[in-house]
């Protein structure tokens, strides 16, 4: 969905003044040093200070992990993972294949897995959170199929991981959102690993970085138009915007959304991203496929990590876990 108008018309939507804190803090985290082209490398150099150790992400919660290497895409290196896992299971269990964000630039696995280690104790889930190539010393595809190789594994191995097949999701937000959507995209193409969801929290999925809320967010907030076009420009280069892109590179360019598994598509009301999730839940809706559209008032890019204690984080949070209970038959099971 594209729209063109000047920058001087419109007006972006206002904060939820409760997050306001959580956004100062955000950008002071993690923008301290604006993304661009030439800053990639210095901004990954704060992010390797920034990002907890799993040990310290699952503390005194009653998990277990194990580091794995797998089978990369054919021709390409292997991929590392981290299967997460409650003390105790053995068998039948969901999957949560996570994969995280950071702009198809930035972070590792480890990145947002205090959320993963959250869901595994609630769910009574095993979990696998994957490394995949960075932008821009590989470029697209690299990080998507990447990303299969590994829910390749995740889902090939599932009986000996204690999982239940026919129950794995896989979720990630912002540049994680982007992969995760790409990578159900993959498995219908490929006939791969059977999905029961996809979990699309503000996703990255649009190169064209063209809609309303793109332009309402340049220079404002977290994640603006301008490093978003950043991260854009460092996966795809020349490329970007064009039709040569890819659905796997931008799942936004994909022209049939058709039988994909069930996605939960989760947006700020006041972020770039907030139109071109609408656009991509609108159009599973036109084929007559499943999705689950939030798009939360007042909020900004990942609100709800930042700003957990306010009523619009809390409200998200539970109605995340609400469609994960549904999709993964876990509903009435004590958590």
């Amino acid at each position: 969905m594209t729209v063109r108008r000047p920058h001087q018309q419109l007006r972006p939507v206002p904060y939820d003044p409760q997050l306001e804190p959580g956004l100062a803090a955000c950008r002071d985290l993690i923008e301290r040093i604006p993304l661009r082209a030439d800053t990639i490398l210095a901004n990954r150099a704060h992010f390797a200070t920034i990002v907890p150790p799993v040990e310290e992400a699952i503390g005194d919660n009653p998990v277990e992990f194990e580091h794995v290497t797998v089978a990369g895409p054919p021709g390409a290196p292997d991929v590392d993972l981290t299967v997460l896992r409650p003390r105790g299971v053995t068998r039948d269990a969901p999957g949560i294949y996570g994969i995280h964000g950071g702009g198809m630039v930035l972070g590792n696995r480890f990145f947002g897995v205090a959320q993963l280690v959250e869901e595994v104790v609630k769910f009574g889930a095993v979990a696998a959170t994957v490394d995949y190539r960075l932008a821009p010393e590989h470029p697209a595809p690299a990080a998507a199929e990447d990303c299969y190789a590994g829910l390749a594994w995740f889902a090939g191995n599932a009986v000996g991981l204690g999982i239940d097949p026919a129950r794995i999701l896989v979720s990630g937000a912002s540049a994680g959102g982007g992969l995760s959507a790409a990578v159900a995209l993959m498995a219908r193409d490929r006939g791969g690993p059977p999905l029961a969801g996809q979990i699309l929290d503000c996703p990255m999925l649009d190169d064209r970085n063209e809609t309303v809320s793109s332009l309402q967010y340049d220079g404002i907030g977290i994640w603006d138009r301008t490093t978003n076009a950043t991260g854009w420009n460092a996966l795809l280069g020349a490329d970007r915007g064009t039709d040569a892109v890819s659905p796997y590179a931008a799942p936004s360019r994909a022209g049939d959304l058709s039988g994909l598994p069930p996605a939960y598509v989760s947006v700020g009301a006041a972020e770039v991203f907030r139109d071109e999730a609408v656009d991509y839940a609108t159009r599973i809706w036109a084929t007559g496929g499943q999705a689950e559209l939030h798009v939360w008032s007042g909020g900004y890019h990942g609100f709800a990590g930042f700003s957990a204690d306010a009523d619009v984080s809390r409200a998200a949070v539970a109605t995340r876990e609400s469609w994960m209970r549904r999709v993964l038959g876990t509903a009435g099971r004590p958590l």
